[in-house]
């Protein structure tokens, strides 16, 4: 039986063999936590053509049987179909938006002298075996031969569980094993593993976005990028900001629920990556987590409560490493998690992670850092001194909550250009075939374009120049793509990424206000987010989301929180920096500051009240 994707691929299904089953065997994957064992009700498909044998229906409501609904591990094809994916029931493995630079993450590690000192390390031993003359004790023979390795031997803790076991592992061994030993501020032996052997030794960097969850996989003996992954953060079915979750957590008492659901994406994405590289969860012994502060009380089911209530306290910034085992990580349970440090309510990790990354807090000139996300946060400053603050942009950028709205995979709309005559739209798909909808970077192609084109006026109004533009179901709209699936934006997903971009442009406007800068005083402007990589600069100043400032200063960085994450997983060095970077910096409530919502107001227009301040787009509306 053949299954047809949205993209028009086809894969091939055996018999009696699963829709989940197959589609996995062709490396298109979908969330699973419970195993395909259809408890979890997280693969849904809707099946569109052809007929299957759904053998279970729990987790489905009424109106998803009606029209065609299945959990993928309990569907059976019975003739050649054709399927909808959800957006939430994706794994994204290797999605460009999520992931950022990847490749990149060698070359800045060198950048920034990220000796290679994981979080733990391997110490293979050969020890002499007790003797009528040599009779010190098991524990203390090991201690002996790791003082002579240059460990702390004196301060090693060692677990019970391994002491337990030690005796009987290391005759079993001939006194020949290796000991994984962590290498924070107390060392502790992690675990004993057979013989003297270069045995797997990888760890795993974790950026818990609002939006989605991103996963690196880095072998540890060479410090190589070896896989990544990405999926929607589970989450979002509580919904797509962390305001709503935190009300879930709290007034629904649902803390345990919502961190179940972030620690399922992450051993959801490490199970297609272990098994691609044919390795087990035990290989993994190290982790790093980033993301922003709700996300990691989250992650570590602390009640969130009072980061939403003024004066805005989170439970900590700095977190205790602990193990994975303690979590529900599916790694080495033993395996230690450090956590970049938070700043405070609304800037948290992921931030201190890009900037980082970044390297602005190394530099004599002033940057601007700002990571365009779900929330978007900004740092400002240089080695001496750092400002930060957050503006919630919503995940429009992201392409939730936008009517045709979609991440960057394939079939995504990223580029978009209008005929000045016809208004027809030249468009760049994602993969280059059929489109199925627009992401982040290509609605702000198409709202800049539109603007500089008389589609949309300066309040991102739809004007009627073109049969494209036409009322739709939510009100105005403009066709971009009318084939299979029409592909359209809205007034109102205008709306929203207009809101989005004044909330941004007011939260860099605040800050250098505060250090009495203009923007020309800067040396960089960093812009992280996944999706910066791929934004237009020329249709992101139309827009007013990016000042009109020289073209040579913006420095685009991707996905910070993760490439942070990665380089404080390499390096024991980068981890001190990181939390440095944290303790410096000084957060700016922009809730409670006076300039804000001016700020805010001006900046809802295209690009902006003050058109002053845009003089590259007055010279292109030929003022």
């Amino acid at each position: 039986m053949k299954i047809t994707l949205p993209t028009g691929k086809t894969v091939e299904s055996r018999s009696g063999e699963s829709i989940l089953s197959a589609l996995r065997r062709e490396k298109v994957y979908l969330v699973s936590s419970c195993g395909g064992r259809g408890t979890c009700g997280k693969c849904k498909i809707q099946i569109t053509e052809g007929t299957a044998s759904r053998q279970s229906l729990m987790k489905l409501d009424a109106n998803e049987i009606a029209n065609n609904f299945a959990l993928a591990c309990k569907a059976f094809p019975d003739t050649d179909i054709a399927i909808e994916i959800p957006k939430e029931s994706r794994l994204l493995i290797g999605d460009k938006i999520a992931v950022g630079r990847a490749d990149d993450l060698a070359r800045l590690a060198e950048q920034l002298g990220c000796a290679l000192s994981p979080l733990v390390r391997r110490v293979p031993l050969v020890i002499a075996p007790p003797t009528i003359d040599d009779n010190i004790s098991d524990l203390e023979r090991i201690k002996r031969e790791l003082g002579r390795a240059g460990v702390d031997a004196e301060r090693l803790h060692v677990r019970y569980d391994l002491l337990r076991e030690m005796s009987d592992v290391l005759r079993d061994n001939d006194w020949q094993v290796t000991l994984t030993i962590s290498t924070g501020e107390l060392p502790e032996l992690l675990a004993i593993h057979s013989g003297t052997e270069a045995a797997a030794h990888y760890g795993v960097a974790v950026d818990i976005g609002t939006t989605t969850v991103v996963v690196y996989l880095i072998d540890m003996l060479s410090g190589k990028l070896v896989d990544v992954g990405s999926t929607y953060n589970s989450q979002m079915r509580y919904g797509d900001d962390v305001i709503n979750r935190i009300v879930h957590a709290t007034e629904h008492g649902m803390i345990e629920q919502l961190q179940q659901a972030v620690v399922g994406d992450i051993n959801n994405l490490l199970d297609p990556v272990l098994e691609r590289h044919n390795l087990k969860s035990d290989d993994i012994d190290s982790m790093v987590i980033a993301g922003n502060t709700t996300m990691t009380q989250l992650f570590y089911c602390l009640n969130p409560e009072y980061i939403r209530e003024e004066p805005y306290i989170p439970a900590a910034n700095a977190y205790p490493e602990i193990h994975a085992g303690q979590l529900g990580i599916d790694i080495h349970p033993n395996a230690p998690i450090f956590t970049a440090p938070c700043v405070a309510s609304y800037v948290g990790g992921d931030i201190s992670a890009g900037v980082l990354a970044s390297g602005m807090a190394r530099r004599e000139g002033f940057s601007l850092f700002m990571d365009i996300g779900t929330n978007g946060e900004i740092a400002l400053g240089n080695r001496e001194m750092l400002v930060t603050a957050a503006c919630s942009a919503g995940p429009c950028f992201e392409g939730s909550g936008m009517k045709c709205g979609m991440r960057a995979t394939e079939g995504a709309i990223e580029g978009i250009e209008f005929d000045p005559r016809s208004f027809n739209p030249t468009l760049k798909v994602v993969g280059g075939g059929e489109p199925l909808g627009i992401c982040g970077s290509g609605m702000i192609d198409a709202i800049g374009d539109m603007y500089l084109k008389g589609i949309i006026d300066q309040k991102g109004k739809l004007q009627p120049v073109s049969r494209r533009v036409r009322e739709g179901d939510d009100g105005m709209e403009i066709l971009l793509s009318g084939g299979r699936r029409e592909v359209v934006l809205t007034e109102s997903d205008i709306e929203n990424i207009i809101r989005a971009k004044a909330a941004i442009h007011a939260g860099y406007s605040v800050l250098l206000n505060e250090i009495g800068f203009t923007i020309d005083m800067l040396d960089n402007i960093y812009i992280a987010g996944g999706f910066g990589n791929y934004l237009n600069i020329e249709k992101a100043i139309l827009l007013g989301m990016l000042p009109d400032v020289d073209r040579s200063k913006f420095v685009f960085l991707g996905n910070t929180s993760i490439t942070g994450a990665a380089i404080c997983l390499l390096s024991g060095a980068m981890r001190a920096e990181v939390k440095e970077i944290a303790a410096k910096m000084t957060y700016v409530e922009l809730s409670v500051s006076a300039s804000f919502m001016d700020e805010y107001m001006s900046a809802m227009f295209l690009p902006h009240t003050d058109m002053n301040r845009y003089p590259t787009v007055l010279a292109k509306m030929g003022v």
